[in-house]
């Protein structure tokens, strides 16, 4: 039973066999284990024993001896290897740590001297702004900055002024209320209604309405009688007729008085009598005018009161401005006649005179014998023409009737029309004045020296009695040539020896005047108010300047410091300004100005400092103080510090120790070459902003980042898309500095500022980089646009040139408009008008700097300058600009401007400045 229970299996063995078989195992591996390793080191031992210490294989072995085993060397070299290196790791470990100890010693030096320098420049800066303080009192003291004061207005109820002894005696100073024109009150003038008194329906309409436009246009004509300074009312043209005769000189005088701030003498009023005749009523003869003066063309002695009166030019282009394309050129100098005269002379003596009781003309030459050199006149220049010694043509008898005119006066002869067409022709006009000397103007006359300028003929004033329109602030010797009748016999051999430099100066003198004072109505009444304003010495309302319309931009990233960006050459540029930016100083000699200048700013043709109209007729320029020269408050430093001792990076040149340019850049639709060009001015010195003239009528991209080169960028929106944009005086420029370029032109800053030190040496000139020039096309009869390499050059392109604000201005404002609107009709041009300008002004030609003629940015998209008809249209603008001008007024040059040390091998250190070459 057990043993079938499971202590025998089926088939298997007791478990005593089982047991006895594991014991055997377990012993025999114990044996293996422990006495075989025994018996095997022992076997080994005795055989590298019985082999001798030389053949041992498994014994240690002395010395190197391991090392000579072939599988083992390479680990050996290694070994060494690592050695050394560890040696030298720690010798340069060593070495480091003293370099560490020595630094450190040096970093305490330098928190030291770090210390030290900080305690330094604090004593500097409280040094220096001690010195500013002081300056600035001393300022004060000498210079000291009054503001204005309060304005204290007139009495509406002025009180009454004992009457003049007598009409003649009145003065400005006696019949003048300078009261009502405090300096600082801007000159406000009221303009009376020609509805509100009786003769105003009388009024010729041409003359009406001319007047009321030119009211409209002054910046002075103030809506408030109450602040005026000045009252004017507009007398005549009077248009005679039966039904409505002229009022006696009484009824006349009760008008005047009747006027609403008339104030019983009329002080401060002026009575304007313009002429469109040459037979003009002076109806107020033997009116008793008070305290009011009188602006008239015609005036006899006796009427006339010098200094207070004002005699005016005639209104001949009453509601249109000149044809330019038919006024003739002002070359060639001498014209097919050397002098002509058309005229009758009128022996009636019927007057036009209103007199009470009427005089004879006997009786109005006071008993002074008479002094009528006619007949001798006429004798001589008879004389002359049957003499054929020169081409003259005189007329003393009109083919047609002759115009109305004053007793003893030279009457018109034919129409206007025909009377220039021999004027063009002619080199010298006569204008032989009144035989009756108590008549001192006459609006006859006027009209034969407004013709004379007109065209281009010298006026050669017969009679030095005459009183030329505006003679007490015109200089007319500069135009007219003024004869006295007892010299007729020796008037051919005075105009035959005037040089042809002398005519041609005068011609352009005479077309200056012309076209400032007398050419149209607005230019007349302008220039009434300019010559009371002077003459009580207020000075002129500033200029306006454009308003900029600033688009909303983002600036992005700071701008890179790309070589290709920022290329500025091999020229040290010297310490970039650290302080904001700063604007030129305003405009501070208004008030000296006026009463100093005054014979200079009336009388200049376009010179460095005279433009068209210039003070007073213009207003003037808030931001020209240095540009006009001395008295304005700067000590002159000299442009040549460079020779003192300074190096040239730190002697910015020029007259002001302290002046800043704006960039001007005209751009439309290429962001991308934007972009880069506004790049590549970071860090250009004495930049104080960038105007970008936005000439697209598109906004700027919403997502276009603009670069942040750490100066203010304004983007102006346009009105419309002009190239004559360019050049307007935004009021978002406060420097005198301009520096225009376009959005593909890439000038190095190096080139730049070179630019700008240059201009600060010739402020009154273009200074720029790419030079043009005019030729004339014999083929062709006409002027040329070239743009090919020449060793002369006539124009500086303003894609990248300076030139002063003032000039912003005069193109905007004072430059005839046909220009600008020929600029826009080709949308070209715009560089060449400018040109015409600045040398039709100064009379000198632009300045070149650097020897590179072209500056597009290479892979930049094509400009207009590309298209095939871009030189076609400017050969037209040439042409068009010389017919405007009446001549040429380009200068040819022949050299550029280099440093003095150009291409000269010396330290880099070393001093350098300018030289023409």
């Amino acid at each position: 039973m057990q043993r079938n229970g499971g202590i025998v299996g089926n088939g298997g063995q007791p478990w005593v066999l089982r047991r006895v078989r594991l014991t055997w195992l377990s012993f025999m591996l114990f044996f293996i284990l422990v006495f075989f390793p025994l018996i095997a080191h022992y076997y080994l031992t005795t055989i590298d024993e019985a082999g001798g210490p030389d053949k041992r294989i498994f014994g240690p072995r002395p010395g190197g001896e391991l090392c000579e085993a072939k599988h083992v060397q390479d680990l050996c070299r290694i070994r060494e290897s690592v050695s050394e290196e560890l040696l030298q790791l720690e010798a340069k470990r060593q070495e480091l740590n003293g370099e560490i100890a020595r630094l450190n010693l040096r970093i305490e030096a330098c928190k030291r001297s770090i210390d030290s320098a900080k305690q330094d420049l604090l004593q500097l800066k409280n040094v220096i702004s001690q010195t500013e303080h002081s300056y600035k009192e001393l300022m004060a003291q000498n210079q000291p900055k009054l503001s204005l004061p309060v304005r204290l207005l007139p009495d509406k109820d002025d009180p009454g002024y004992p009457p003049p002894k007598s009409p003649q005696s009145c003065r400005l100073h006696s019949c003048f209320d300078y009261a009502r024109c405090p300096l600082t009150s801007g000159f406000p003038v009221y303009v009376y209604d020609t509805g509100s008194y009786p003769w105003g329906e009388k009024l010729d309409p041409l003359v009406k309405q001319a007047f009321a436009s030119s009211v409209k246009s002054s910046v002075y004509v103030t809506d408030n009688p109450n602040i005026a300074c000045l009252y004017i009312a507009l007398v005549g043209e009077i248009q005679e007729s039966p039904s409505s005769p002229l009022a006696s000189p009484s009824d006349l005088e009760k008008q005047l008085k009747a006027l609403p701030y008339w104030r019983s003498d009329g002080h401060n009023h002026l009575l304007v009598h313009l002429s469109i005749n040459s037979l003009t009523q002076n109806f107020l003869y033997n009116v008793s005018t008070g305290r009011a003066a009188v602006a008239q063309s015609t005036f006899f002695e006796r009427q006339y009161r010098e200094g207070f009166d004002l005699v005016v030019s005639p209104l001949v282009h009453a509601l249109s401005e000149p044809n330019f394309l038919e006024v003739p050129p002002q070359v060639p100098v001498k014209r097919k006649y050397l002098f002509t005269f058309q005229g009758e002379k009128v022996e009636s003596l019927r007057s036009s005179l209103l007199e009470a009781p009427p005089q004879s003309f006997e009786e109005e030459m006071e008993g002074d014998p008479p002094a009528d050199y006619d007949d001798r006149i006429i004798g001589t220049l008879k004389a002359v023409q049957d003499s054929h010694l020169d081409q003259v043509l005189v007329e003393f008898t009109c083919k047609n009737q002759a115009k109305p005119s004053l007793p003893t006066e030279w009457a018109l002869c034919g129409k206007r029309e025909d009377r220039l067409e021999v004027l063009k022709v002619s080199t010298f006009a006569l204008v032989i004045s009144p035989g009756d000397g108590q008549l001192v103007a006459s609006a006859g006359c006027s009209m034969r020296l407004f013709e004379a300028l007109e065209v281009g003929a010298i006026p050669v004033v017969l009679g030095d009695h005459s009183k030329l329109p505006y003679h007490h602030l015109i200089r007319w010797s500069e135009a007219v040539i003024m004869v006295p009748k007892p010299r007729i016999t020796e008037l051919h051999f005075l105009l035959r020896s005037i040089s042809d430099n002398d005519l041609l100066a005068m011609r352009r003198q005479g077309r200056f005047l012309w076209e400032t004072y007398f050419s149209t109505s607005e230019s007349i009444f302008n220039t009434i108010l300019a010559s009371v304003r002077t003459s009580i010495q207020i000075p002129a309302a500033p200029i306006r300047e454009e308003p900029a319309q600033e688009i909303p931009h983002k600036a992005g990233k700071l701008a890179g410091t790309d070589a290709n960006l920022a290329d500025n050459g091999d020229l040290d540029l010297g310490p970039v300004e650290v302080e904001p930016p700063y604007a030129s100083p305003r405009f501070l000699r208004n008030f000296t100005y006026t009463a100093a200048d005054v014979y200079r700013t009336w009388n200049r043709a376009p010179g460095p400092f005279h433009l068209f109209p210039h003070t007073p007729l213009d207003p003037v320029l808030p931001s020209e103080a240095k540009f006009l020269g001395s008295g304005t408050g700067f000590r002159p430093i000299g442009g040549g510090s460079g020779g003192s001792g300074k190096e040239f990076q730190a002697a910015l040149g020029g007259n002001v120790p302290r002046e800043q340019f704006t960039v001007v850049m005209l751009t439309y639709e290429r962001e991308e070459v934007l972009m880069n060009s506004l790049e590549r001015l970071n860090g250009l010195p004495y930049l104080n902003k960038v105007v970008v003239v936005w000439n697209s009528p598109k906004p700027p991209s919403d997502d276009l980042l603009w670069p942040d080169i750490g100066l203010p960028i304004v983007v102006v929106r346009t009105g419309k898309n002009s190239l004559n944009n360019r050049f307007l005086p935004w009021d978002a420029i406060e420097t005198e500095a301009i520096l225009s370029i376009d959005d593909d032109a890439h000038l190095r800053h190096d080139e730049i500022m070179f630019g700008f030190r240059v201009w600060r040496e010739a402020r009154d000139r273009i200074v720029g980089f790419p030079g043009r020039f005019h030729a004339w096309d014999l083929n062709h009869q006409s002027w040329l646009y070239n743009s090919n390499y020449s060793c002369e050059l006539s124009m500086v392109l303003t894609g990248a040139a300076f030139f002063h604000k003032y000039y912003a201005y005069l193109y905007s404002y004072v430059m005839p408009r046909a220009i600008r609107d020929m600029v826009d009709e080709y949308i070209n041009c715009e560089d060449i008008a400018m040109n015409f300008l600045v040398s039709h002004i100064t009379r000198k030609p632009p300045i070149k700097v650097t020897s590179r003629w072209t500056f597009r940015c290479p892979g930049c998209p094509q400009a207009l300058s590309h298209d095939d008809s871009h030189f076609h249209e400017r050969h037209k603008c040439i042409n068009f600009f010389v017919k405007v001008y009446g001549y040429m007024p380009l200068l040819y040059t022949q050299f550029r401007v280099d440093s003095v040390l150009f291409k000269t091998r010396l330290p880099h250190d070393k001093t350098k400045c300018f030289k023409f070459i």
